[in-house]
């Protein structure tokens, strides 16, 4: 006979994981976390009320995570998968996902050729058919990022692409090359054009940032690339990663917007400051970062990606810490917490797993 086990005003709680049961008091929710989070590189991640949604690629295919908690995935779906053939048939990169008139859009960079040298990678958008992220998507076409929207066959590769949207205008932001070239050996700028609507760009690019500082020059390659919207009231920023990807030193400058009444379009209109963010001798290679609240709204978080090892490659996992504000408005990031050490889970994390096990 099973002798049955009493259960407090405390309440004890049960939990299934990997076919064990576990009875586990309220007293054990743990109040910490530590990075690395998960294994992955580029995250992308937004908030549609209380879920948090996460967007990667994965085997030429682009996945999305729905959850209730920040330093958790949830549950997860394959929207996309790349075609047999085509130009986005290979080397899905870095989508991120944005929620803009009532459908999700999939911006990611793919390109029609296998392996090095990657000097095929193109940006293309995929569009939901309902405001469900987990509905099914219908593929918009590849975006032309060149200089002469009257001939696509000018298209130019392009990357990263992240949207912007202010005074009521939608803007396009992405890491490109001045030229089709055949190496991948060439430097990466930053362009912003305006948007015609989510899977159309409007007039021509204009360029926006080059690798010109001292702290995003002085390796084998110069580049500016990943770049993130970041808004504090009425100021707004593009944090954006620069350095080589591959090595240690990659790190985020930032660009600031001077007057929000005046031209995005003119590059002015913008000054740029760093490096905001770099790694330290036990953190290595940060870069790629998206931004959210708590769940509260109370804090401000940057999740980001860094290398393993010092060795050159892309073996990277996911991080994420709070950060806070300076007195002028600019977003103070602090330095990245090594591996292991404690975190506070984000504001209202903890009373949310409660929550649902009550």
């Amino acid at each position: 006979m099973i002798k049955s086990i009493p259960i407090t005003l405390l309440g004890l709680m049960l939990f299934v994981q990997c076919g064990k049961t576990e009875v586990l008091t309220e007293e054990k929710v743990k109040t910490t976390f530590a990075n690395p989070v998960w294994d992955g590189a580029d995250p992308w991640m937004t908030q549609q009320g209380d879920d948090y949604v996460y967007c990667y690629s994965a085997n030429n295919s682009i996945m999305i995570s729905r959850s209730k908690y920040l330093t958790r995935k949830g549950v997860l779906k394959r929207v996309w998968q790349a075609p047999a053939s085509g130009w986005n048939s290979n080397c899905v990169w870095a989508p991120e996902i944005h929620f803009i008139d009532g459908h999700w859009y999939v911006y990611y960079a793919a390109g029609s050729t296998p392996g090095s040298p990657f000097i095929n990678q193109r940006t293309g958008v995929l569009r939901s058919k309902t405001a469900d992220v987990f509905s099914d998507y219908e593929d918009m076409g590849m975006l032309y990022t060149g200089d002469n929207p009257e001939d696509p066959e000018s298209n130019v590769w392009a990357i990263d692409m992240t949207v912007l949207e202010h005074g009521g205008k939608l803007f396009a932001i992405w890491s490109g090359w001045k030229e089709q070239r055949d190496t991948d050996a060439t430097p990466q700028h930053l362009y912003i054009q305006e948007m015609e609507n989510p899977y159309t760009l409007k007039g021509t690019r204009v360029l926006l940032s080059s690798p010109e500082e001292s702290w995003e020059t002085g390796g084998p390659l110069d580049l500016n690339e990943g770049p993130q919207i970041l808004k504090n009231g009425d100021q707004v920023f593009v944090v954006y990663s620069c350095r080589e990807s591959w090595l240690k030193e990659y790190r985020q400058g930032m660009l600031q917007l001077n007057d929000p009444d005046g031209n995005l379009l003119d590059p002015a209109n913008w000054t740029k400051k760093g490096p905001v963010f770099e790694g330290t001798p036990l953190v290595h290679g940060v870069g790629h970062v998206s931004f959210v609240k708590s769940p509260d709204g109370t804090e401000d978080w940057i999740i980001y990606h860094s290398k393993k090892t010092t060795e050159p490659g892309w073996d990277r996992n996911v991080r994420m810490q709070p950060f806070t504000w300076n007195a002028d408005g600019t977003p103070n990031f602090g330095t990245p917490v090594p591996a292991g050490k404690e975190i506070d889970r984000p504001s209202g994390e903890i009373e949310i797993e409660k929550a649902e096990n009550e």
